[in-house]
């Protein structure tokens, strides 16, 4: 699913404009399917290896290339990430954080927290993606270079400011490298689990596998399900987790070495590794250079983004579910899958499972 940020500009003469929820495709109105459908409050964007725009066929190309500062959902969502505004503010986590060298963490996870500050604001956005150092925090929008080789995957969900908590609470599990927070204390009083994730603090006492519910902003809200499991949960993360929520047998994209990571002995249901290479739309794409992970439901009504490669489930993962997105659904329930033989648990691992209805 796809969530679009609202910005805000400060222009002479009082004349006010934020931008801190999510857009269209072009970057201009409000939106919420990127380039699926135009409603609000969520948007997408997928590029594949080597390609400069989103979203392929039905979904209708981006209306600008990823590098271009303007004329894209996402550029224009981050418009008061990359440059200054009074009234907004955001935290940022990414495990290769921009001009930050080094990082040693567990984490995979990479997104944007945003707010307004403005007096009777409420919405905020979410936005969850897979570009490593990106994007930098104030100093003007620049995708790097070196993703335009790579698939990439970015989602946006516009949300009420009073619910960032719950996502804080859902993201200490998996331990994420926080690295700009200029949200003010005063917009978080009473949120005692974003004082913690801004903090850095690790959870230490049980439940180490939870739930959070949210809703997006819209006046038909789209509710958001967060599974989170740390390092210390013993849960085998597709058997107990994923395939639990999901109810339903899944197809998985991700770098992998084509072998089943979890134990997928379930009544009814399977876990199936879908080929690479593999063409989604006009988007040719493979594992190798794709930095995208996600998985779809069979039956094809849920589309699920993850941030941990199928190959590495011993630290951390995370996982969005979507609905509706028919156009997209399309396309890749004809996609092949791979055949296995052997099938084995998983070692312990950190999860997030963020499902989208």
């Amino acid at each position: 699913m796809q969530e679009i940020i609202l910005i805000l500009f400060v222009l002479p003469h009082m004349i006010i404009s934020q931008q801190w929820k999510c857009k269209n495709r072009a970057g201009a109105a409000n939106a919420d399917c990127y380039a699926v459908m135009q409603n609000t409050y969520r948007a997408i964007l997928y590029k594949g290896p080597a390609q400069d725009t989103d979203s392929p066929n039905d979904w209708a190309n981006g209306a600008a290339a990823v590098t271009q500062n303007n004329g894209h959902s996402f550029a224009a969502a981050l418009t008061n990430v990359v440059g200054p505004h009074a009234n907004v503010k955001f935290l940022a986590y990414n495990n290769v954080p921009p001009a930050v060298p080094n990082v040693k963490t567990k984490s995979n996870s990479k997104g944007v927290i945003i707010i307004s500050t403005a007096q009777g604001e409420n919405d905020g956005a979410w936005i969850v993606h897979t570009v490593p150092g990106f994007p930098a925090a104030k100093t003007g929008y620049s995708w790097p270079a070196a993703e335009i080789a790579k698939g990439h995957l970015l989602i946006c969900m516009t949300i009420a400011e009073t619910q960032i908590n719950a996502v804080a609470a859902s993201l200490i599990q998996i331990e994420p490298f926080v690295y700009y927070n200029d949200i003010p204390e005063t917009e978080t009083a009473g949120m005692p689990d974003f004082k913690k994730l801004a903090e850095g603090q690790i959870p230490t006492t049980p439940p180490f596998t939870t739930r959070r519910s949210i809703k997006t902003a819209a006046q038909a809200p789209v509710d958001i399900h967060i599974y989170s499991k740390s390092a210390k949960s013993k849960y085998e993360i597709y058997k107990k987790v994923i395939v639990q929520a999901l109810k339903k047998s899944i197809k998985v994209w991700s770098r992998r070495d084509n072998k089943l990571k979890g134990d997928c002995r379930v009544y009814q249901r399977n876990i199936r590794l879908i080929k690479s290479p593999a063409q989604i739309g006009d988007h040719p794409t493979n594992i190798e250079a794709d930095e995208s992970n996600w998985i779809v439901s069979e039956p094809g009504n849920i589309f699920c983004f993850m941030d941990k490669p199928y190959s590495n489930l011993g630290l951390q993962f995370a996982l969005t579910r979507m609905q509706f997105l028919l156009d997209l659904m399309l396309l890749l329930l004809k996609l092949k899958t791979v055949h296995h033989e052997k099938q084995y648990e998983s070692p312990e691992q950190v999860e997030l499972l963020i499902k989208l209805e």
